[in-house]
Parts: structure tokens; C-alpha cells; sequence
């Protein structure tokens, strides 16, 4: 008996629809993620049960390394364009408009007064590498012999005269000593901000 022959046909899949899929998640993340910026120092956040989000805008971000280094950063860079004008106003600081622009562009803030000008006349490499070095600093100003606001108050204070709407988030390192996260949460209440955030790792509750 002969055998039987089958016969071969190829096998089209349409794969268009696949693609499409494809375009739509792409574009669903995209959309959706948020980037994270690129911090002067690495910091590792401690664990927290806590679920509690810190919103994604109107926020002026405080971080602080464990040797107490403290900078910022704000998301709008016209209300951080406005926030730099009033603080060289303050302290008679002089910018160009290519500094003004680097200013603009660092992650990350977190550079005395007086060293401001020289620090934004760097490259954006030496930049990356000087502001490890540096830090806003906290303690008060004398003015005509008496204790005046900190940089680091004078720096919130004109934050919020720009956006009363900010909100205030903490960010340190699980090694930073408690007496300068300390430090910074009295500069704070000092000027009656009493309510900000405490960023952390969330860490699952473990079942007893």
C-alpha cells in the first residue's frame, strides 16, 4: 500500500496586532514613569512600614548625606530660576546668563553663597565632582552683629515666597547621625515649617 503524502503549507502569523501591543506599553511607560535625578552623593534611604507617598510636584527635595551635607533641588526650573534670582539679590551674586543655565540644568543644589559664582563658572564635569565637597550650609549669619537665617532657611524661605504651595521632603541616609537630621528639622521649625516629609525605603512589616 503507497503512502499517503502529506502536503506541506506554510504558516503565516499576522503579527501586527503583537506590534501594536507593543507601541501601547511603550508608550504607557514612557508616559507614566518618573526619572529619577542624578544626586551629588549617594544616599540609602532607611526602611519604613510606612505607605505614605510624597507627591510628585510643588516639592522642594532637602537631601542629606551621613557627614551632614545638605542640598536640594525643585522640579520647576522657572520657580528654581526665580528662587536663584532672589537669592543672589540677597547676597549680591553676580550670574550670567550660561551660569544661570548651568544652574538651571545641575540635578541638585548645594553650594555656599560665596562660592557660587566660582562653582558655576566650572565645567559640568568639575561641577559633578566639586559639589560632593560642598553642601548649603546651616549655620546663622551674622548681620550687623547679630544671628541672622541660615543660607539653608534663606534658601526654603525663598521657595516657598515663589510657590506657597510647596510642599517640603527630607531625604537622608540610614547612617546619617540623628543629630543632623536633627539639625535641619530645627532650622525648619525655627521658621515655622512643621510639616514635610521623611523619604524612605518601604520595608514589608514582617508577620509575628
Amino acid at each position: 500500500m503507497g503512502k499517503v503524502k502529506i502536503k506541506k503549507s506554510d504558516v503565516w502569523i499576522d503579527m501586527t496586532p503583537m506590534s501594536d501591543v507593543m507601541v501601547l506599553l511603550l508608550t504607557f511607560f514612557m508616559l507614566t514613569s518618573t526619572f529619577v535625578k542624578n544626586e551629588p552623593v549617594k544616599v540609602v534611604t532607611p526602611g519604613s512600614v510606612s505607605e505614605i507617598k510624597v507627591p510628585e510636584k510643588d516639592v522642594l527635595s532637602i537631601l542629606v548625606d551621613k557627614t551632614g551635607k545638605v542640598f536640594m533641588s525643585m522640579e520647576n526650573q522657572n520657580e528654581m530660576k526665580e528662587v536663584l534670582s532672589r537669592m543672589t539679590d540677597k547676597f549680591g551674586v553676580t550670574l550670567n546668563a550660561e551660569q544661570i543655565d548651568k544652574f538651571q540644568k545641575d540635578p541638585m543644589w548645594g553650594v555656599p553663597m560665596e562660592k557660587l559664582e566660582a562653582y558655576l563658572g566650572l565645567s559640568e564635569t568639575q561641577m559633578a565632582a566639586e559639589i560632593k565637597n560642598q553642601g548649603i550650609p546651616t549655620d546663622s549669619i551674622e548681620v550687623d552683629g547679630k544671628k541672622d537665617k541660615s543660607e539653608f532657611q534663606l534658601w526654603v524661605e525663598q521657595a516657598k515666597d515663589v510657590n506657597d504651595d510647596l510642599k517640603l521632603a527630607i531625604k537622608a541616609d540610614e547612617n546619617t547621625p540623628y543629630k543632623v537630621i536633627k539639625k535641619v528639622m530645627s532650622e525648619l521649625q525655627d521658621m515655622s515649617e512643621n510639616r514635610y516629609y521623611l523619604i524612605t525605603s518601604y520595608k514589608k512589616q514582617e508577620e509575628e
